[in-house]
């Protein structure tokens, strides 16, 4: 579910303009015709687009990608004041934009292509969510979690897919959620839109598969962010405990290595997707038991 760290150290920039990974979680090697390897062979540095930049999963992936130092970085949010900040820090171009606005969204591709005339990714961390039952969640609420979440996304990849399929090359990184993946109880609602998220990748995937460019979901249990303060409700679960952003910004820039279709944060978190799918009735019964 989609999240980063409430109160963050200050960050710091490595010497050599690269993050320190140890060698063991270091990421593998890219990919033939992924983003970078394709920009760096024509002498330039790929460009990342990412939102929600201003806070939570996506500030995390923004330093994440500043510390790589192989990306050049666009980095949309709705709080201006933070993205600076986030700018400041990450070197990217602050893209101030409320999504959910279709003139906005407009703005924002094309103020893309005029700093950097292409987008090689978009990270899509743009998110919110409501928590509590569903008869009792306003209808506002409602339209305000499928635009954001959803209807925001799709059409935002609607207007930066068409250059990457020209070029041939390409990669859209969605954040999704655990929630989408087997249901939450007191986000029907989220859950909807992570599902409808994932559903959109696996049908993009198919149809882009030819063309070079690559569909990836990030797909979250907890996260450590300041989420579920502004959702309304504080996460109470004992298990699992919520992982740092960090955690999440550094399987996404292994995602834009590999390619990987589909990667659960913490790894472990595939196992209940998995039983979801080979064993509804089990699963089901556990969930209703623990929640």
């Amino acid at each position: 579910m989609h999240r980063a760290s409430a109160v963050r150290r200050p960050h710091r920039r490595q010497p050599t303009g690269r993050l320190s990974v140890p060698a063991h979680v270091r990421p593998p090697e890219r990919t033939r015709g992924d983003p970078q390897s394709v920009a760096e062979q024509h002498g330039h540095r790929p460009v990342a687009l990412v939102t929600g930049a201003s806070s939570g999963i996506g500030t995390a992936v923004a330093e994440r990608l500043a510390d790589d130092g192989d990306w050049r970085l666009l980095l949309n949010g709705r709080d201006e004041g933070r993205l600076a900040q986030v700018a400041t820090r990450t070197g990217g171009v602050p893209l101030a934009a409320d999504l959910v606005d279709p003139r906005a969204r407009a703005r924002l591709a094309e103020e893309a292509l005029v700093h950097s005339g292409r987008v090689d990714a978009l990270v899509a961390g743009a998110g919110i969510g409501w928590a509590g039952p569903f008869t009792a969640m306003p209808h506002e609420a409602i339209d305000d979690v499928v635009a954001v979440n959803l209807d925001a996304t799709l059409h935002l990849v609607r207007l930066v897919l068409p250059g990457m399929v020209e070029r041939r090359c390409g990669q859209v990184v969605l954040i999704g959620s655990m929630a989408g993946s087997v249901g939450v109880r007191g986000e029907a609602v989220y859950a909807a839109t992570k599902a409808g998220l994932t559903a959109f990748a696996d049908s993009l995937r198919y149809e882009l598969a030819s063309t070079g460019v690559r569909v990836s979901m990030v797909l979250p249990g907890a996260v450590d962010t300041p989420f579920f303060q502004r959702r309304g409700s504080p996460y109470r679960r004992e298990r699992p405990r919520p992982v740092p952003a960090v955690q999440v910004a550094e399987t996404v820039c292994r995602t834009l290595r590999t390619g990987r279709p589909n990667a659960y944060v913490p790894s472990w978190m595939a196992m209940p997707a998995w039983l979801h799918g080979t064993a509804p009735g089990v699963f089901r019964s556990l969930a209703q038991r623990f929640g």
